[in-house]
Formats: C-alpha cells, structure tokens, sequence
C-alpha cells in the first residue's frame, strides 16, 4: 500500500458550504475499498473555524486517490479552492 497526503482550502467564507456538507463528505471519506483513510480532519484559522482539510490515506497509486477525490462531496459542493495531493513516505507513527 503507497500513503498520500491530501492538502485542501476552502474557498474564502465558504463554511456554510462545508458545514452544510459535512456528514455526507465523513460518510464518503470513510466507506471506500479502494482508498483507506488512515488519519483526517480539518485544519483551522485563526478564529477556530474549519479552512481546510488534511488527509492521509493508503491505496495502490496516485490515480485511484484522484479518481476517489473526485466524489468527494466537498468538492461536488464547490467548497474546495485549492488540492494537493502528494505521495508520502511515512516514517514515525506509521500504522502497523
């Protein structure tokens, strides 16, 4: 299994949008074979509100993370303004 690091931000005053679609994007997050969530959650602004996200999964490459993102249903919503996706060589912490 290859690791990935996803980086995203919002678009500027788009927390109705992600709050509006948290729970299906937590849903869609979690159940796919094809890509395994190993850490996640939102980063913050300085005011404490949710500006982004920052994931790490497993898969078998970097196509199959795109592809997957592409459902994401943050990104079908508009919320996301900019994504990154590199690979990542997990070195302390790294599941078993």
């Amino acid at each position: 299994m290859n690791h990935f690091l996803i980086y995203t931000e919002d678009k500027p005053d788009s927390l109705q949008i992600r709050q509006e679609n948290r729970a299906a994007h937590l849903d869609w997050v979690r159940n796919d074979p094809k890509v395994t969530l190993l850490s996640a959650g939102p980063w913050l602004d300085d005011a404490g509100d949710m500006r982004g996200s920052l994931l790490i999964v497993g898969s078998d490459s970097l196509k199959t993370v795109e592809d997957w993102l592409a459902q994401d249903p943050y990104g079908k919503a508009g919320l996301t303004g900019f994504k990154r996706v590199r690979a990542f060589n997990w070195l302390i912490g790294a599941p078993d």
